[in-house]
């Protein structure tokens, strides 16, 4: 039990070099009572505190019972300080540490293994819930799969809906992690099936993308949810729902999990997956998904020794514009937005264009972490019309690889993906593209391929340095220097590009396959100034409330002193 009369040191700290206010604060009777208040601090690159000259933040309220300590803070979303981090939509990593003693006048304490880190996205906007425990829900989770030691597997279980006899709504779904293997799932993601397959397609698991493959596993094209590693439970709005139980519904659903055992592993088995509640109190409208952004394919490359290269994958307006104006004329409304790349990615953006003309990005995220990815949902929902264009556009840093960066599952290889939920649900599964690639062959001076083609990678004939190399090969053997990579992305960034744009029930919109160019767009992309004044920051009304939570065991209680977050 916490003593009657204990003063705590605190202090927090927040992603890079910006610290939030020290206090002194004293448990005394029951309650706390904050005696001083130190200031706000930041780092210098030896990671020495320093008083800030310009103090932002302020504490709000500090308690502590038996089992926790909570301290909440706050400060403007833009303090215009040039030792402060801005507050944005984009993912934040928070660092905590303490030590048992208080601070003292030679400086803070080493805080030794005491210490963690959290990736936040602060500003996603909270979502009011009916609670689970209201709901009927039903699992769908593997059974004792044994996970390779090899360090990607993607693994295809089918499973058969709970038979509903009327429309039901899907309100909320959370993931099934088994414990210990939360860096070994990191993702999921369900699709829908044909409604031809019968039961006997459920009695078998097998890996995904193998030419063995069940033949089922080939119906199942439509992401209807997607889960990455590091999100929560989603919760749908209260006017939309996922449809089960109709004939256009999903009856049959594949379940794709995506293994990552970096360190080979033997003898994992897993049996995570995915829990769905759902309710007969329907919702006024049927959530769909659209997978944007780039084929996963070879096509995608990025050279090596890259401190940043930028790729494009494009919902062309052709594709929208059939998609939407055989069904959805007035457009759909976009309320959500899963955005996917792997360990090289560093910035997401999803950038929407009507008219030829920029709106406000539709989600981005320019601190992406990998092991941090769930859905955001928007502050306000946005509306996809006819005739617009949406480009996933993915920052990746190669610098510390010495060979070529390619399009494919593993989590060494790339990805550059957005995942829209939206409403109503129209016939449209994927709006995506593919760069070309003889261009980019080219580039490293390929002048001619062996045709007809007769194998994957296909062989190149020359000129002399590459002939009967794979493309893959000749493409690495290339030198590349960062002005020859800085020139190769302005090259890829302009090529035509394959279009791809696939309906729900396993057919294509007559523009898959096209060949199109891509819009011409500003590059890079602007984003909006912070004007700053000497007295205050214009554009910063808002301002932004942390509540730092620390669950003391009974073993450390007592122990407890700095904490620097």
């Amino acid at each position: 039990m916490p003593s009657k009369n204990r003063c705590w040191y605190v202090l927090l700290k927040m992603q890079h070099n910006s610290w939030c206010p020290p206090v002194t604060a004293c448990h005394q009777g029951g309650r706390w009572h904050v005696l001083e208040k130190k200031g706000d601090y930041h780092t210098d690159e030896n990671r020495v505190l320093k008083k800030d000259p310009q103090q932002d933040y302020r504490l709000e309220y500090a308690m502590e019972n038996s089992t926790h300590t909570i301290l909440a803070f706050s400060r403007e979303l833009h303090t215009c300080d040039p030792n402060d981090k801005s507050i944005t939509e984009s993912t934040v990593r928070v660092i905590w540490a303490y030590h048992h003693k208080d601070l003292g006048e030679a400086g803070q304490n080493y805080h030794g293994s005491t210490r963690g880190t959290k990736s936040l996205r602060l500003l996603n906007p909270e979502k009011a819930e009916v609670s689970p425990a209201s709901l009927s829900y039903f699992d769908l989770t593997n059974k004792d799969v044994p996970v390779p030691d090899k360090d990607t597997t993607y693994w295809c279980q089918m499973f058969k809906i709970p038979v509903q006899h009327e429309k039901h709504h899907v309100t909320k779904v959370e993931p099934l992690i088994q414990k210990g293997h939360e860096n070994l799932v990191h993702h999921i993601l369900l699709y829908q099936c044909s409604s031809n397959l019968n039961d006997s397609v459920l009695d078998y698991g097998h890996e995904c993308y193998h030419p063995n493959m069940p033949d089922s596993f080939f119906t199942c094209e439509t992401v209807i949810f997607a889960w990455a590693i590091g999100g929560e439970g989603f919760t749908y709005p209260p006017h939309v729902g996922l449809s089960i139980g109709t004939a256009a519904d999903p009856q049959f659903v594949l379940m794709e999990v995506h293994y990552d055992n970096p360190t080979y592993t033997e003898g994992l088995v897993d049996n995570s997956g995915l829990r769905l509640f759902y309710t007969p109190v329907l919702r006024k409208y049927d959530a769909g998904v659209i997978e944007a952004g780039l084929w996963v394919s070879l096509f995608h490359n990025i050279p090596p020794g890259m401190p940043e290269f930028v790729s494009e994958g494009h919902c062309t307006l052709e594709c929208l514009e059939e998609a939407l104006g055989a069904e959805r004329p007035s457009g759909i409304h976009v309320f959500a937005v899963l955005l996917h790349a792997h360990l090289a990615g560093r910035a997401i953006r999803m950038r929407h264009f009507r008219n030829g003309e920029e709106q406000k990005l539709l989600a981005y995220d320019d601190e992406f972490d990998f092991n941090f990815q769930e859905f955001q949902y928007l502050e306000e929902e946005r509306t996809i019309m006819p005739g617009d264009n949406l480009i996933t556009e993915c920052h990746y840093s190669t610098m510390d690889r010495i060979r070529m960066t390619w399009g494919g599952l593993s989590t060494r290889n790339e990805m550059c993906l957005s995942y829209l939920l939206y409403y109503p649900r129209i016939n449209l599964t994927r709006c995506a593209s593919i760069p070309d690639i003889m261009e980019q062959l080219q580039f490293i001076g390929v002048k001619e391929i062996y045709r007809p083609v007769r194998t994957w990678p296909f062989i190149i004939k020359s000129p002399k340095q590459y002939k009967n190399l794979s493309f893959m090969d000749a493409m690495n053997k290339f030198k590349w220097s960062k002005s020859e990579g800085l020139s190769y992305n302005e090259l890829v960034l302009k090529l035509p590009m394959n279009v791809r744009c696939s309906k729900t029930d396993n057919a294509e919109w007559s523009f898959q396959g096209m060949t199109a160019f891509p819009p011409e767009i500003e590059r890079p992309y602007k984003t909006e100034p912070v004007i700053c004044s000497s007295s205050s920051c214009l554009p910063c009304s808002l301002s932004f409330t942390l509540l730092f939570v620390v669950h003391v065991t009974s073993s450390t209680i007592g122990n407890f002193g700095p904490f620097v977050q």
